[in-house]
């Protein structure tokens, strides 16, 4: 995956929460765009994010080892 690919799903209108699939199998939801930040070769996620939007924790995904990303349901539950 390229930066330029995630930031085109972190655009989408409306937003559609999704998970990345590490290929170590390991995962990451992303549910709100405003949560994430992008760089050259990683993706920040806050994680844990509390009723006024700020993240208790983040977990860095490099692009690298990006494998799918697949759609959450929108009813699910945060990490």
């Amino acid at each position: 995956m390229t930066t330029g690919m995630f930031r085109e799903l972190l655009r989408q209108r409306p937003f559609r929460p999704f998970c990345l699939v590490m290929s170590s199998g390991e995962s990451c939801d992303v549910r709100h765009p405003e949560t994430v930040w992008v760089t050259k070769t990683d993706t920040v996620v806050g994680i844990d994010v509390a009723d006024d939007g700020t993240p208790a924790e983040f977990r860095t995904c490099p692009m690298f080892h990006v494998g799918t990303v697949e759609p959450l349901s929108t009813d699910a539950r945060a990490d």
